[in-house]
């Protein structure tokens, strides 16, 4: 009904009309078109007054403003009762107040609703789930009883008691209190107002909670019970749209607080929660760590080694799922896992490492993509913390059935199918299981391809690696656009379910997983390093092999992963792809002997004057030759009478392998002082190859050296202390006796093996890598004994021709090698072929005129190995030293220990000693220290 006015009604009694009319009828009134202008001014100003207030208002409510200081607004209510006797007479306020009321009480909003009337909880109508399988009770427990047990004495697992006791930064009682963002992420549970009181009764508060709402059904209804809350630390924030299971860690970056509590909406934690997991996230033994009080550990391998699904039923190496009440497991130390379940607590610097690499997918497995890249990246664990069975106020999940219905919900055949996928992926990739801790592999051989051409190149190796008999050997390929798992699959010859298969044999980096599109080295570096350093120290190979033309920045990540991965760091291997086919008897090597790979140096040392053509054809067969990689130098030791020709052809020549050194005498100093000062060992891996000029080498003579080093020298479970030297050439005759008889070392040995390397007590002057040790106590011994006059030299070995010959540094080393029962390593091929042969042209002994010793070429020059060597071998490897033939000086065989007795039986050393003694020298300056027995 409308109130007419009368054109002499105040405008205060017009208004107070229209309250009277609402109160008395609570029905609407229809506002007259004449209305007039003091009205208008009115209800404006009432407008601007609340919009003044609404503006207020909302500053105080910003989470910038600290409200546990009253705001004072003394200076708002002076204005309003100023202003409001110009608006509206008093009587009509009161009458206003009065239809507001009432209004209000029609209305009832939201903010008016408390917890008590808007909380709903959830019903479990079910008892925990217990076992009564007795098979599976006593496995698991088996399991987790190993693994505690393996935690407790590798890394200590604390009680509760134990961990509260340790010293932590945070100071709960004093003023260095955390602050604490506890992020709610809510979907359909009924849980809100549980988590809520929980929270408001932690005995640590909380700084901030967010209400997490996502394309939820429930979305009123939750905004209602934070709003009844009525508390400003409590924020609600929802999205139509469902950001899934990554969601919540993508608004933790946001927070400007020192800790991030996640919680799931099935964990209602204690109110001693937020305290024991501040304390322990503060010591520094956690504080690079991410805790919670649900966790799993991943598959272990079965005996087919393969690894089960992690759902598997009634199978020990499934995992385990911490605590399980259905096994009565409950967890009183804490313990690390593979992921984490349900709640998350860690600093809120690690959040951002879960976004480093793009997730396998977003639909599920946050979980254990937060643990995989957290350990990764930042090298911190995940923990279950352990609890006071006595005391709920401990526990993360005050109601466990809860989060078990949320276990036993993932049953779905294709979402366990996406995380077997998803768990195995990030094993691959250099994920440190607790497996993988516990039981540490040991393979010989881990190769690494970023490319199919560099996984084509590898290949026979690599097969040659995995069909040797007790070797294991594995590829890793980069993946992603650089090298599919598939297509190295086929490159290799094997079915593209190798990539799909849980069984290790390739694995897969999925490096543009971090890459993506970029123009930076940075991200495949980062990826490559920290997937390799996570395989290595998982597999432990002994070498990790790569082409040596590899991209210069993944090669680094290489050589990082391969030092700082374990302590008995792996060896880098970068061969030139030309020599992969060349060193497949790299596979027969033991797994000891792999790691000295790079641990020699050898260097070329060339004796040379004036045969410039000679030189010519040495340097070019040096130069033909397969180096695999290494650091060669080659130093040229020219006497004083050089000519222009080698000045030039030494100065003009490129060595790609290494230094090169050129030394030249003032004064003429002879052969025996040019050959014998041409090298010293700088280091006991410092090992010198002798070459005059007349020499030519095979292409594998440094093949032949490397391997004999690392079956013979530098295999730790093979003891041959008497080899001193490894020739590359086979002689044709017997040397030191008159008659100069001619020899076959195929005819000799064939009953053994008609191509079986032999020791042999004489020294090659053509073509000879000597040690490092043994060379030191040459110097010193032919210094001791050195005479101008051969036959004033005490040494005189019963039948020996070497006795007579004057100006030899070889005539020397025969002695101290025939007085200590040293050897030389001999090849020995078909016909004699070798990796070195002398071409018999005349210089200081041959054709020389004061040399009666007619010297036949073919007597001294052999053909040299064009092909590789391995077939021709005793079942294509180098025997066991323990196997090698021994020949004394005469070409007679006599065993090792034999030869000794010889030197110790001719009792001309420089010491006097026993006749079951040879002199030991130091090793370290070659001087006599000793008489050792034998």
């Amino acid at each position: 009904m409308g109130l007419p006015r009368n054109p002499g009604m105040r405008s205060g009694d017009y208004l107070e009309g229209m309250i009277s009319d609402i109160v008395k009828s609570k029905t609407k009134m229809k506002a007259q078109r004449s209305v007039s202008a003091r009205f208008v001014t009115v209800l404006t100003c009432l407008q601007f007054a609340f919009a003044v207030y609404a503006t207020f208002l909302l500053y105080y409510m910003s989470p910038t403003i600290d409200l546990r200081t009253k705001p004072d607004f003394s200076w708002a209510t002076r204005i309003a009762h100023q202003w409001k006797q110009f608006i509206i007479a008093p009587h009509v306020v009161s009458r206003y107040q009065e239809a507001s009321s009432l209004i209000q009480e029609e209305i009832q909003p939201l903010a008016r609703f408390t917890p008590s009337k808007v909380c709903e909880y959830e019903k479990i109508d079910f008892q925990q789930k217990k076992s009564n399988d007795a098979l599976m009770i006593k496995l698991k427990r088996e399991l987790y009883d190993e693994v505690l047990q393996f935690q407790s004495k590798s890394t200590g697992s604390e009680t509760l008691s134990e961990l509260m006791a340790m010293k932590s930064k945070w100071d709960l009682k004093g003023q260095n209190t955390p602050k604490i963002t506890v992020i709610l992420n809510h979907f359909k549970r009924k849980t809100l107002c549980a988590q809520l009181d929980s929270l408001l009764h932690q005995t640590l508060p909380f700084h901030h909670a967010w209400v997490l709402s996502f394309g939820s059904p429930n979305e009123l209804s939750l905004k209602r019970i934070v709003d009844s809350y009525n508390d400003s630390r409590i924020s609600f924030i929802s999205s139509s749209y469902d950001f899934k299971y990554y969601g919540r860690f993508q608004m933790a970056l946001q927070t400007e607080a020192d800790l991030v509590y996640i919680v799931d909406d099935d964990m209602i934690p204690g109110k001693k929660m937020l305290q024991i997991l501040s304390h322990v996230a503060g010591t520094e033994k956690y504080k690079n760590s991410v805790l919670g009080s649900i966790g799993r550990i991943l598959p272990f391998r079965q005996r087919d080694f393969t690894f089960p699904s992690y759902r598997k039923f009634r199978s020990k190496e499934a995992g385990l799922y911490l605590p399980d009440p259905a096994y009565d497991i409950t967890v009183d130390r804490i313990v690390q896992v593979d992921f984490l379940s349900s709640s998350w607590f860690l600093s809120a610097e690690l959040i951002k490492t879960l976004f480093i690499e793009t997730p396998f997918t977003f639909m599920t497995g946050e979980d254990l993509h937060l643990s995989y890249q957290l350990q990764k990246y930042r090298n911190a664990g995940s923990f279950v913390l352990p609890v006071d069975p006595k005391d709920k106020e401990t526990w993360g999940d005050s109601e466990h059935r809860l989060a078990y219905v949320s276990e036993t919900t993932v049953i779905f055949k294709d979402i366990v199918q996406v995380r077997d996928d998803q768990w195995w992926k990030a094993l691959s990739a250099g994920y440190i299981t607790q497996w993988a801790a516990m039981y540490p592999q040991k393979i010989d051989a881990l190769f690494y391809a970023h490319s199919i051409e560099e996984v084509k190149a590898l290949a026979p190796l690599l097969e040659k690696f995995r069909s040797t008999f007790g070797k294991k050997a594995y590829i890793v390929v980069s993946g992603g656009n650089f090298c599919p798992c598939e297509d190295a699959a086929t490159a290799l010859n094997w079915p593209k379910s190798v990539c799909k298969e849980r069984r290790f044999k390739i694995f897969d980096l999925g490096v543009g997983a971090i890459s993506g599109i970029s123009n930076s080295e940075v991200p495949v570096v980062q990826a490559v390093y920290s997937s390799m350093k996570g395989l290595i120290r998982t597999h432990n190979p002994s070498v990790l092999i790569a082409v040596s033309d590899i991209d210069s920045n993944v090669r680094k990540a290489l050589k990082m992963a391969s030092e700082t991965a374990t302590a008995d760091s792996s060896t880098l291997v970068l061969l030139p792809r030309a020599s992969v086919p060349k060193v497949l008897w790299m596979a027969d090597l033991r797994t000891t002997a792999l790691p000295n790979w790079n641990k020699m140096r050898i260097s070329i040392n060339i004796i040379t004057q004036n045969r410039a053509q000679s030189l010519a054809r040495l340097l070019q067969s040096l130069s033909n030759s397969y180096y695999l990689g290494d650091e060669i130098p080659i130093t040229f030791n020219m006497d004083s009478k050089v000519d222009a020709a080698t000045l030039k052809l030494v100065d003009s020549f490129n060595w790609p392998h290494g230094p090169k050194i050129l030394r030249r005498r003032i004064i003429q100093g002879g052969l025996i002082r040019a050959v014998s000062e041409s090298w010293y060992p700088s280091s006991d891996d410092d090992y010198g190859l002798l070459l005059e000029d007349d020499i030519e080498v095979s292409p594998y003579y440094y093949l032949w050296i490397k391997y004999a080093l690392l079956a013979y020298h530098y295999d730790p479970q093979v003891s041959l202390p008497e080899l001193s030297s490894i020739s590359l050439y086979t002689p044709r005759l017997v040397e030191v006796v008159k008659e100069r008889p001619k020899w076959n070392p195929t005819e000799f040995f064939k009953r053994i093996h008609p191509n079986t390397p032999y020791l042999h007590q004489l020294p090659c002057s053509w073509g000879a890598v000597f040690f490092p040790k043994l060379w030191r106590e040459f110097y010193v011994y032919m210094n001791m004994r050195f005479t101008e006059d051969a036959k004033q030299n005490p040494v005189q070995i019963p039948k020996s021709r070497t006795n007579g010959w004057q100006a030899s540094w070889k005539k020397f080393l025969i002695d101290m090698m025939y007085l200590r029962g040293y050897v030389s390593l001999y090849p020995n091929f078909p016909n004699q072929a070798s990796f070195s042969t002398n071409h018999m042209e005349p210089g200081a002994h041959i054709a020389a005129k004061d040399n009666v010793v007619k010297h036949n070429k073919s007597d001294f020059e052999v053909p040299l190995l064009k092909e590789d060597f391995r077939p021709l071998l005793p079942s294509g490897k180098l025997p066991p030293a323990s196997k090698l033939p021994s020949l004394n000086l005469f070409n007679q065989a006599v065993s090792l220990k034999g030869l000794k007795a010889a030197g110790a039986k001719l009792g001309q050393d420089v010491l006097q000693c026993g006749p079951s003694e040879t002199v030991a020298a130091d090793h370290l300056t070659g001087l006599p220290s000793r008489c050792a027995s034998f």
